[in-house]
């Protein structure tokens, strides 16, 4: 973080400093974790449902924090206090973003693919100046700021991924980090259950395009009606990618690894690619990538050549690993919604097909899909059979529908099963699994599904 003094932090978040002199400058990082404190650092007081961040004040005092930002005092320690800490560590990242003018900030979102958007963004930008972009997916009212508040008078891009729940949750972003360039993947059903509907998702991830700066660029996808519509919604530059967009690929062609290679359309040029990441619907994330740094001032020449270096970043999000034994595990165990259920299920086939192996997918359920739930997970499983997939393990009672999908597809025999937690789920692969095998793991974090994986892996290496 650029240096801040605690008085300028104070007039920002609208705070009263105890025990605080208004000169002390923060120039090491803000921390809502006590343990990742450094000296001059500031540490965010959080009460949550199992911990009181305010319990370990003394702690990072001890440890040299310039202060610690909470909703009371503390005696013997140094302390900004603020009604809302939330709200003042949203308000004390967006005074740093101020401070930072030439800043070319990246925003985007969709209800899917953002994270892996946002790692390939974030490769093709590191080789041509100093880039931040959040962990994983740290793209709400927490991860996000805490991203933001990376920046310094050396970061030339910062790559903010934004996710919402509600409509004006990317206005709120927005404000935090104002984009020069604004990326719109999708509009599917994730987060469905909050919104009510793919109009109103549709709205809400809108609100980044809203957001763009003068002289910015909007980039959408042409192949989603909902997001093509938002050109609508900004009187700044729109740069579109998908199959007929200003930034497109032809002649996809997956490998043995299920990674996809493709012809790149950008700028008047046609680059060859070869991506390092699994899945086709890897190749308009890539498309969207493309167009993103395009805007920030990259050559079609180096896109393409930061396209093919590219890797996964952030883990189980189709982590493919091969063990000792021949059983491939494909971990997509991070996040499951009906869009990435059905292009993992591809890639699974798709990987098994050039190899000429057995298929097992592994699949709990979807979250928050509000009315949906029954008629989407439904779906995934007749899918599952549509595509042949040779064995099919649904998780947990919220996933039962997965295999009565599948089972009045036409499963037949045992191709399809149903068990109740993740132990017998392994019990099952641990009994049945062959040489050669292709496993996919895939649901929304909560169900355990990660942990699976993980046993999948150590087992193999024991």
């Amino acid at each position: 973080m650029i240096p801040v003094s605690c008085g300028q932090i104070a007039e920002a978040v609208g705070a009263e400093l105890v025990g605080v002199d208004p000169a002390a400058v923060v120039d090491a990082a803000v921390v809502i974790d006590s343990r990742k404190i450094d000296p001059g650092g500031l540490f965010v007081a959080f009460a949550g449902a199992k911990a009181d961040g305010h319990d370990y004040v003394a702690a990072v005092t001890e440890a040299g924090a310039t202060a610690s930002l909470t909703t009371r005092p503390i005696e013997g320690s140094p302390c900004i206090v603020v009604a809302d800490a939330q709200k003042a560590l949203g308000e004390l990242a967006r005074l740093v973003i101020s401070k930072l003018p030439d800043l070319v900030i990246v925003g985007l979102t969709g209800s899917q693919g953002k994270t892996s958007t946002k790692d390939l963004i974030a490769q093709l930008l590191a080789p041509y100046g100093e880039t931040v972009a959040p962990a994983g997916s740290h793209n709400n009212e927490l991860g996000h700021p805490l991203t933001a508040l990376q920046a310094n008078e050396r970061t030339r891009f910062l790559v903010a991924e934004m996710g919402a729940r509600h409509i004006g949750d990317i206005t709120y972003l927005c404000r935090i980090t104002p984009p020069k360039i604004g990326l719109v993947l999708n509009v599917g059903h994730s987060h469905i259950g909050e919104f009510g509907s793919q109009d109103a998702i549709a709205q809400g991830k809108g609100e980044l395009i809203e957001a763009v700066l003068p002289g910015g660029t909007a980039i959408l996808n042409a192949d989603d009606p909902r997001v093509a519509a938002m050109a609508s919604r900004t009187k700044e530059a729109v740069v579109t990618f998908g199959e007929d967009a200003d930034v497109r690929a032809t002649d996809v062609v997956l490998d043995a690894g299920g990674r996809p290679g493709f012809t790149l359309h950008i700028g008047g040029e046609e680059h060859a690619v070869q991506l390092q990441v699994v899945g086709e619907h890897q190749v308009p994330n890539a498309l969207a990538a493309a167009a993103a740094v395009q805007a920030a001032g990259l050559t079609p020449e180096q896109i393409a050549a930061g396209l093919n270096a590219a890797t996964t970043m952030s883990k189980w999000r189709m982590e493919v690993t091969e063990r000792a034994d021949g059983v491939t595990v494909i971990n997509d165990a991070y996040n499951a919604n009906p869009e990435s259920m059905r292009a993992a299920l591809k890639a699974l086939v798709a990987i098994g097909r050039a190899r000429g192996a057995r298929t097992w997918a592994v699949l709990g359920p979807m979250g928050e899909l509000g009315e949906d739930s029954l008629q989407e997970h439904d779906g995934v499983g007749r899918l599952a059979v549509r595509l042949d997939v040779n064995r099919l393990v649904a998780v947990g009672e919220q996933a039962r529908p997965i295999h009565l999908g599948a089972s009045l597809e036409g499963s037949w025999g045992n191709e399809s099963a149903y068990v109740d937690s993740p132990d017998e789920a392994l019990a099952l692969l641990r009994k049945e699994l062959q040489r050669g095998d292709v496993v996919l793991v895939k649901a929304s974090r909560f169900v355990g599904l990660d942990k699976l994986a993980s046993a999948l892996l150590e087992e193999a290496s024991q």
